[in-house]
């Protein structure tokens, strides 16, 4: 009996001490894997952009007037000094009211009387510059004569001087209030109606690009009519942040896509310009903003686009075709540096690495990590040094 019960408690112990083992046995994690590979990479910055015509033309009316209904369309061709845009009629006079033309009959009236006034003075000046000479020439027989003083002759010199100025002045004046006079006829004279249009021409050879009018009707000077440009010189805008722009350098290379093709465009930059504006966001955050130019490298291939087409632009920042990188979802902060958990023989090993160029997708390996590497990718908060691992692979 005893022996039975001693069989029985060491089977108790051996139980207990299998679940106890079991219990603190260390559990394996299932992770996500990639290897560390060498191939191209590239920085870019991604942008929105917009196409527009490189050199666009605004007509605007060169009168104020009717213009009658302008049939030419977007699209349509049209040729310097030939072709006619739109004709107007030059606007006529308006009507007077009665107390209108009362003020313009009582300027004329009064305009009569001051040319009437400037002629006096004009004849006036005329008598005393006669006046002024005939007193000069008796003064110098009297000088000659030793009869009087030179003083005397200058100031009778400078007498005929200040009446010749005094002519001069008295000449303008009459000229002043004759055209006074004249304008003032002008003002009350009937309005025109000639009915004569003007044509306005095309100023350059090239493509309808905007209808800014199409109906008849009264317009301004310098109302706009029109745009015109050439299709085949286009380029691209993106607005890029002003952080970004000071990245980017005249020449990159630019990578055109979702422009509604089935490949890529390429193109380069060619000018960003050297002021900022600011812009708000569609989460409404105002933000410092720098356009830049971007030219096609064939503009053969934007013949399918068109004035204001959308499309999305990739400014290439930095490329090597040979470098080793990860995945940046293997990557992780380690103070001030960065790390990977390297997998080894079913266990991680937390390995720190040096980094150099990232994008979105991957990270330059400097130093610290060799080609063919297994890293885990994703890895959880939970995952330790030491850690022993079930590979899926990623």
């Amino acid at each position: 009996m005893r022996f039975l019960k001693n069989k029985k408690l060491i089977a108790s112990v051996v139980i207990v001490a299998a679940i106890v083992a079991v219990a603190v046995w260390p559990q394996s994690m299932e992770v996500a894997v990639v290897r560390a590979e060498r191939g191209p990479m590239q920085v870019t910055v991604d942008e929105d952009g917009e196409t527009r015509v490189r050199d666009k033309f605004l007509v605007t009316a060169p009168v104020s007037g009717r213009v009658q209904r302008i049939e030419i369309e977007p699209g349509d061709r049209v040729v310097r000094g030939k072709t006619v845009l739109a004709r107007i009629t030059p606007a006529e006079s308006p009507l007077l009211d009665p107390r209108t033309r009362g003020e313009l009959s009582a300027s004329i009236d009064a305009g009569t009387a001051a040319v009437g006034q400037a002629r006096a003075e004009r004849q006036r000046a005329v008598t005393a510059l006669d006046r002024a000479r005939s007193t000069l020439r008796r003064q110098q027989e009297l000088m000659k004569a030793g009869a009087i003083s030179s003083d005397d002759l200058e100031s009778a010199e400078t007498a005929v001087a200040s009446a010749e100025d005094a002519l001069r002045a008295a000449e303008f004046a009459e000229r002043r209030t004759e055209g006074e006079l004249q304008l003032a006829r002008a003002r009350l004279a009937a309005p025109s109606a000639s009915g004569r249009s003007v044509d306005v021409l095309a100023p350059i050879d090239g493509t309808i690009l905007k209808r800014l009018r199409e109906s008849e009707g009264v317009v301004p000077v310098g109302e706009p009519l029109l745009e015109i440009g050439e299709p085949g010189r286009m380029e691209i805008v993106a607005d890029l942040l002003s952080t970004d722009a000071v990245r980017v350098s005249p020449g990159a290379e630019v990578l055109i896509e979702q422009w509604g093709g089935g490949h890529t465009l390429h193109g380069h930059v060619r000018r960003i310009e050297p002021s900022g504006f600011m812009k708000v966001s569609a989460l409404g955050v105002e933000e410092q903003r720098v356009n830049v130019v971007i030219d096609f490298t064939d503009p053969g291939e934007a013949s399918r686009l068109g004035d204001g087409y959308r499309v999305e632009v990739r400014i290439v920042l930095w490329k090597d075709d040979n470098v080793l990188k990860v995945p940046v979802g293997g990557l992780f902060r380690q103070g001030e540096g960065w790390a990977v958990f390297v997998v080894q023989e079913g266990r991680v090993r937390r390995q720190t690495v040096q980094l150099g160029q990232r994008n979105e997708n991957d990270g330059q390996i400097m130093s610290g990590l060799e080609a063919g590497a297994t890293i885990v990718l994703h890895p959880p908060d939970t995952l330790t040094d030491g850690t022993r691992v079930t590979v899926r692979e990623g």
